[in-house]
């Protein structure tokens, strides 16, 4: 989730009812050379919590130096990032990297909790491929080195984002009987439906959801409200997306400035406008402005010619 699960997109998320919000994941390395990007990602705000800062790297020491300086932002959990597939990360032996490697895994995870009294937590997926996957040995050894919660995404490195998410075996590790912590299930929860299959059918004790949420901050009450009453809620209206939609990019303009409030929030326009016929002129005007005037008037450009528009 880099540049997207940023302060002003976790506040919408929070409001429409996110239980636990994660910062994008931040380089160990980018930490401890005071990088300003990295830097930038330590921003949190008492609204969100609980809130945790997720941080990747595969070098002891960094990582080590990485925990005593995200403690001074007074994150609720520092999560590790044991599971992102981008080559950049990977071929650094960081992120999903690092399941090439399982004793390093575990010995990282170990010496982090060792170092801090606040909870420590890993996402991670199902193994490097699928030769590989020994999730539920894994799963245990990092429980007993006092990992608090993990998080495992139905995948493999060698998949990607292809194919289906594979839930059993993340299923499989949360009913090994001694597995004590919490588990939660990452990958292809885009629909109320899914969660409740996730909790009913699986038994795991939550969902990290990320791709649905993008442009989606509604979807985390669409989820509760379906699991609560087995109704799905009410489509947000027209009104409503705009507002939202307004409210994040004028946040994104006072944490990042001009440039990168415009550029950063792009990726969410398609998903908070989707399924408006004869859209497209709208839609690429948004995603190609490089002033944020120009986005603000195509809001209101958009309310004003499909202000009645009723959502599926």
């Amino acid at each position: 989730m880099e540049d997207v699960s940023d302060p002003p997109f976790r506040a919408l998320c929070k409001e429409n009812g996110a239980d636990v919000v994660y910062t994008e994941f931040i380089s160990s390395e980018g930490l401890i050379r005071d990088a300003a990007k990295s830097v930038q990602k330590l921003d949190i705000y008492e609204k969100e919590r609980p809130v945790g800062i997720q941080i990747f790297g595969a070098n002891l020491d960094s990582m080590l130096q990485s925990v005593d300086i995200v403690e001074k932002s007074k994150p609720d959990i520092i999560d590790i990032n044991f599971g992102c597939p981008v080559k950049k990360v990977v071929c650094k032996g960081a992120g999903a990297g690092i399941l090439k490697d399982i004793p390093l895994m575990v010995k990282l995870s170990a010496e982090m909790v060792k170092r801090t009294s606040l909870p420590i937590t890993v996402k991670t997926r199902l193994g490097w491929d699928h030769n590989s996957i020994k999730i539920v040995e894994v799963a245990e050894r990092l429980q007993d080195v006092g990992v608090a919660a993990i998080s495992i995404h139905g995948r493999t490195r060698a998949q990607m984002y292809k194919g289906d998410a594979d839930w059993k075996p993340i299923a499989a590790v949360k009913n090994n009987p001694r597995m004590q912590i919490p588990v939660f299930g990452n990958g292809d929860v885009n629909s109320p439906e899914r969660a409740q299959e996730m909790r009913d059918a699986y038994g795991l004790d939550g969902a990290m959801i990320g791709r649905a949420s993008i442009g989606n901050p509604w979807f985390f009450n669409q989820v509760k409200t379906y699991l609560k009453t087995g109704v799905h809620a009410a489509a947000p209206s027209m009104e409503e997306r705009v507002t939202a939609a307004r409210r994040h990019l004028q946040m994104s303009l006072d944490w990042k400035g001009e440039v990168l409030g415009v550029l950063e929030t792009r990726r969410h326009y398609t998903n908070y406008f989707k399924g408006i016929p004869n859209f497209k002129e709208y839609r690429t005007r948004m995603v190609t402005a490089n002033d944020s005037a120009d986005v603000f008037a195509t809001f209101d450009a958009v309310l004003e010619k499909w202000g009645d528009y009723q959502f599926a």
